[in-house]
């Protein structure tokens, strides 16, 4: 796999460090603020750029400004018994409540073994990977998934209705990277549209559908129609029944279900962030987690073993012609994250305004960025 970058890259403690003192300076208390700039670097670490400094600015520092997200997060524990939690993120910020709720749950399963959690009242808790990655490196197999604000109709439909709806896995393996399947269950998600629209590229066809039931690649058009309920995402599979879209409907249907029925919060048009005015509001999201301990099956070495042996089995079978490499989840992150090690984050043009015009506004003079 060749990565080829052309953008100039930011050291990763330079970065870490600007984006913990700009959320600091927005109410974000320092340990917090800590977690969140970790989350968001891990999405570059992994290439997931759709999830990391891309959204450092509009969805997080932008909706505290707002008011949609509040800076200190009150982590209210509703529920809790020896193998569940309940928590009220009471609209901080989503990235620290589940840190907590994840430390909570890995600690009951390697009592009991097995534990899940909910979270309800909460904001954008980043990549779904980061979370059932804290239970992989604990030696658990990580589950994890959280609604959104609607933008993905349902099948034979043009409304937008659920969220990306991302359903994530990480597995521990033998190798050096684990099994991490973390993707939403919608074909395209709205941070790579956004992502697509600073880069001034169209949205690849087949991926959005209007409310005349055509499909639509004008990327900035997408996301002032989506916002407007005039367009929809697609659910993995696509459009209509033929090609398996009623599949990805129901995915994205049952992390609405958890994310939202086990901890008794709000789901679907109710998340919009908006009221009947048209006013922002605060969004109210829920995630849901599951961690499950291997020593209270076989034992950890041998699922790693087992599962490892599956990764290499299926990048080890015969390729299409044609076809450079078969690759198992987890991998091109691994790559990535190889990669960058020790060049930094990759920042397009509309970062550096955006970085520059927050350090000058902050009064951070300290910060020096090599790309000016």
């Amino acid at each position: 796999m060749e990565i080829k970058e052309t953008r100039p890259y930011v050291d990763w403690k330079l970065m870490n460090d600007f984006m913990v003192d700009v959320f600091e300076k927005y109410g974000v208390p320092r340990a917090d603020a800590e977690i969140c700039a970790d989350v968001l670097l891990e999405s570059d670490r992994r290439g997931i750029e759709s999830h990391g400094c891309n959204r450092f600015k509009p969805i997080y520092l932008d909706r505290i400004k707002k008011g949609t997200l509040l800076p200190v997060t009150n982590i209210e524990v509703v529920k809790e018994t020896p193998t569940t939690v309940v928590i009220d993120a009471h609209d901080g910020m989503g990235m620290v409540a589940s840190h907590k709720m994840m430390e909570m749950l890995i600690e009951k399963a390697k009592v009991y073994g097995m534990a899940g959690g909910t979270i309800f009242n909460s904001t954008h808790y980043g990549i779904a990977g980061y979370w059932t990655t804290m239970a992989e490196k604990a030696g658990m197999i990580g589950i994890s998934g959280t609604n959104a604000r609607p933008s993905v109709a349902p099948t034979f439909g043009v409304e937008p209705m659920m969220g990306t709806n991302p359903l994530t896995f990480t597995m521990p393996t033998d190798e050096e990277f684990p099994f991490n399947f973390d993707c939403a269950t919608s074909i395209i998600q709205n941070g790579k549209i956004e992502f697509y629209e600073r880069q001034g590229k169209d949205t690849p066809e087949g991926l959005v559908i209007s409310k005349d039931g055509g499909t639509m690649t004008d990327s900035g058009k997408i996301l002032k129609d989506m916002r407007a309920g005039n367009a929809a995402l697609l659910s993995i599979g696509g459009m209509g029944e033929a090609n398996g879209g009623y599949k990805g409907y129901g995915f994205t249907t049952v992390v609405e279900i958890l994310s939202a029925a086990l901890a008794g919060g709000p789901f679907m048009k109710a998340l919009n962030g908006v009221d009947k005015d048209g006013n922002p509001e605060m969004y109210h999201l829920g995630h849901f987690f599951f961690v499950i301990n291997p020593e209270f099956f076989m034992g950890l070495d041998t699922f790693k073993k087992t599962a490892g042996d599956i990764c290499r089995g299926l990048r080890e079978s015969e390729k299409a012609p044609g076809a450079e490499q078969i690759f198992t989840a987890g991998e091109k992150e691994y790559i990535y994250s190889q990669y960058r090690k020790d060049k930094g984050v990759p920042v397009g043009e509309t970062i550096q305004k955006e970085l520059i015009q927050l350090r000058d506004e902050l009064g951070l003079t300290q910060y020096h960025f090599p790309f000016e």
